[in-house]
């Protein structure tokens, strides 16, 4: 199999709970959508356009001097391979900008509203590795920029507010660079564990700490109540695990009429009745 994975989910989805993600990226099944405030979609695609075009030594002296050149592109990698697994992943999604140094390379930047700390700056730099190996390794016709010499998050806190008059607000605060350092072999590694959590059984819900899973507890046995003159045994059953594999089982119809079976079929061929 060949996974797709998006550098968003291999953040926080990947961090919060393993059964959520791997629903998710395996078989299609997200959670509810809960979108991000619309303030902060706002703020980042005014800074977008305002860094498009400038000079890094005009924002960011940390960086070799260059120019922001590409803004929000998708990109996708080819497949990512492991020697000792048969699965394998490829990368798709869309940065917010890169730079090209002056010296030939690329510096992927992405941009965060908020308190920067070590835990967000090593998880986010999981988005700016998968965003590196896809433009360096990109899939045929997709973008491709290489070499990366440079990650990073640029990070704006507010911490002041001023009334301007007109009816005009000025929200002000400090821009911080956050390097992230490159580390292929390490990132490579942490692909490994993902496609093999991905082949293994489905992991156990996170009940403690994953909102979702401790929904989906709370309410399993009530949407499974039949429905009055509905003949659809998905209606009237929670989804199995199967007992051969683990994995989640998919509603089938045979000759013999309608059974669950696995969702990785042929690999497996574990079986229930409906």
């Amino acid at each position: 199999m060949n996974y797709k994975l998006s550098p968003s989910d291999l953040t926080f989805l990947y961090e919060s709970c393993k059964h959520c993600f791997v629903l998710r990226v395996k078989h299609g099944i997200s959670q509810p959508s809960i979108p991000l405030p619309g303030v902060f979609s706002t703020i980042a695609n005014l800074q977008k356009n305002h860094y498009s075009g400038r000079r890094t030594e005009e924002f960011c002296p940390q960086l070799p001097p260059g120019i922001v050149k590409y803004g929000e592109q998708r990109v996708q990698s080819i497949p990512v391979q492991f020697d000792d697994l048969e699965s394998t992943c490829f990368i798709t999604g869309r940065f917010d900008v890169v730079a090209e140094l002056d010296d030939g390379s690329f510096a992927v930047m992405d941009f965060k509203t908020g308190k920067p700390s070590e835990e967000k700056v090593e998880m986010y730099g999981r988005q700016l590795h998968a965003y590196a190996l896809a433009l360096e390794n990109p899939a045929q016709g997709a973008l491709k920029l290489s070499p990366v010499s440079r990650m990073g998050l640029l990070y704006y806190t507010p911490d002041q507010c001023e009334y301007t008059g007109n009816d005009r607000q000025v929200l002000s605060g400090q821009m911080s660079w956050h390097e992230v350092m490159r580390d292929e072999a390490g990132f490579h590694k942490f692909l490994h564990d993902v496609v093999a959590l991905l082949d293994g059984p489905l992991p156990d819900p996170d009940l403690e700490t994953c909102d979702w899973c401790s929904y989906r507890a709370e309410t399993t046995g009530v949407s499974d109540t039949p429905t009055q003159g509905s003949d659809d045994p998905q209606s009237q059953a929670v989804i199995p695990n199967c007992p051969k594999c683990g994995d989640l089982m998919k509603l089938r119809t045979g000759k013999f009429g309608k059974f669950w079976g696995c969702v990785n079929y042929p690999n497996c061929k574990g079986t229930r009745q409906a």
